[in-house]
């Protein structure tokens, strides 16, 4: 129990420890293409936020600063001092905040196709008003199609109708639901993105090692969202990935961890 919400999580592997957190609606299933890699030579610790399938209940709100406090509720568990700080999307934003507010327990921050001020994910470009709206109403199918968009480049969602369902299929083993679906707090999860800023900050983050990941098709967390990041934080390594999107860690994971394990071992 982590202040009054039970919490589904998993370890696996051998090593130094690393705490591995996802984004909005996705279930800790989103980092099995990273675990495969890593789990030889890391101790990786992937959980569900609250709200999310058995992490239950979500609480009458949800915030970045109560997502960092279950994140470090789950390091004490283990008895983790420290460890490498992995974080997708809303998880980057939630690995930014752990390391300004315990700045001791990170060994390193890898921060994935994100932002530091939530309002530049969550406002209302064309794209995202558009894409994301048709995930919510119409045919199931109709909604799956529109979620592979958000998600991945242009020209990788195919027009054939049974090859989109099969790869929405196979990516909801990830996403750990139904692309047709949201998982119910997905909206709280948004809002507590929206209204976080860590910008002001960022130099306070000298001297972490820093790995900034960014896709260079992400219609969610622009690259050049990554560029600014990455700018900011004195010291910080950046990497863009061609011809990506915001599903990066899924789609292109032999290049993602590639990058992720060289950082790893490095620090």
């Amino acid at each position: 129990m982590f202040e009054n919400c039970t919490l589904a999580y998993r370890v696996e592997g051998a090593g130094p420890p690393v705490l591995m957190i996802q984004g909005v609606g996705v279930y800790g299933s989103g980092w099995l293409p990273q675990l495969a890699a890593l789990t030889p030579h890391f101790n990786c610790l992937t959980w569900d936020h609250r709200g999310i399938g058995p992490s239950q209940p979500v609480g009458a709100k949800v915030t970045i600063a109560q997502l960092v406090d279950d994140s470090l509720a789950l390091m004490n568990s283990q008895g983790w001092e420290s460890a490498h700080i992995v974080g997708h999307s809303m998880g980057g934003v939630i690995a930014q905040e752990l390391a300004l507010r315990a700045r001791s327990r990170v060994k390193s921050l890898t921060l994935m196709c994100t932002v530091t001020r939530g309002s530049d994910a969550t406002s209302l470009t064309w794209f995202r008003f558009w894409t994301g709206t048709r995930t919510w109403v119409g045919p199931r199918a109709a909604r799956r199609r529109a979620f592979l968009h958000m998600v991945l480049p242009p020209g990788e969602v195919p027009k054939d109708a049974a090859a989109c369902e099969r790869l929405a299929e196979h990516l909801a083993q990830y996403f750990g639901h139904d692309l047709a679906d949201h998982p119910p707090n997905a909206l709280k999860q948004l809002g507590a993105l929206g209204a976080h800023d860590t910008t002001p900050r960022l130099a306070q983050l000298a001297g972490i090692p820093t790995l900034v990941v960014s896709a260079e098709h992400d219609g969610i967390a622009p690259a050049s969202c990554g560029r600014a990041m990455a700018q900011a934080i004195p010291g910080a390594r950046y990497v863009e990935i061609k011809g990506a999107a915001h599903g990066a860690p899924m789609m292109r994971a032999d290049e993602v961890n590639q990058h992720l394990l060289a950082h790893l071992r490095g620090n």
